[in-house]
């Protein structure tokens, strides 16, 4: 990949750590707490506005953006999503430290797979659903040529793009257990936690370790967790998907200092 599109990529990326451009305003949990709401959909009432933090995730050459809606599945707010040919998602900004929360739960359904979605294609980059979380910028952490990449983004763009980001994603074909680098840049991991049709319409209940994940990822210490997001997209492969997301929470494991 050349430089200039590594440079666009990774700005596409910082766009999960922004709110429309304006000035980054972190949300820092004390460390005493053993769990943290990231995601508290399930308290949201249909048809009013996005719990507090979640912000749409657009991208600027792609025009049609997915439709993200708050409704009930029965007695829990939780959000659809439905893409057409489209890709958008909803964004968090928040510091984690993943050494202190290293537990993260959430739970999702989808309606359908994508008969072209490839894990290892970019006319495959597409999924019914994923979640997102992207990893500060830390130059301690990166060769001398690929600070001045980083350096010339912050130039262009006005911040750094994440260090890095792993997807947790349900893959339509890849078996589960796959990581894979994405097939535009080997700083976004992703990692296929369901795959297939077999769980269809229902809903399925997921937690991953992502201190151990970043580490088996990238083979170093993971910087500080900087964005969560939710997508659906089907621009590549110009299909539909519909997907629902509840609650995600960041948790202890209890074992500090190891």
């Amino acid at each position: 990949m050349s430089t200039a599109r590594r440079i666009r990529f990774m700005a596409m990326a910082a766009t999960v750590l922004a709110f429309a451009g304006l000035a980054i305003s972190w949300i820092v949990h004390a460390q005493s707490e053993s769990v943290i709401e990231v995601g508290k959909f399930s308290q949201a009432e249909p048809g009013t506005v996005f719990p507090a933090g979640w912000k749409p995730l657009t991208f600027k050459k792609i025009e049609k953006h997915t439709l993200y809606t708050l409704v009930r599945d029965g007695e829990a707010g939780v959000i659809k999503a439905d893409s057409d040919a489209s890709a958008s998602g909803l964004i968090r900004e928040i510091r984690i430290d993943p050494h202190e929360y290293p537990i993260v739960r959430w739970r999702w359904k989808v309606s359908n797979i994508l008969k072209k979605g490839n894990v290892h294609r970019k006319d495959g980059d597409d999924y019914p659903a994923r979640l997102y979380i992207t990893f500060e910028y830390d130059p301690r952490k990166l060769s001398f040529s690929e600070r001045l990449k980083y350096q010339a983004a912050k130039i262009w763009y006005g911040e750094y793009p994440p260090l890095a980001a792993i997807n947790y994603i349900w893959e339509s074909h890849a078996a589960i257990g796959t990581m894979a680098p994405n097939p535009y840049t080997d700083r976004v991991m992703m990692i296929v936690v369901e795959s297939g049709a077999e769980k269809l319409d229902q809903w399925v209940s997921e937690e991953r370790n992502i201190y151990e994940d970043y580490k088996r990822a990238f083979g170093e210490e993971p910087p500080l967790i900087s964005g969560v997001a939710i997508m659906t997209d089907t621009d590549n492969t110009g299909e539909s998907a519909t997907a629902y997301y509840g609650d995600i929470l960041f948790m202890s494991d209890g074992k500090k200092g190891s």
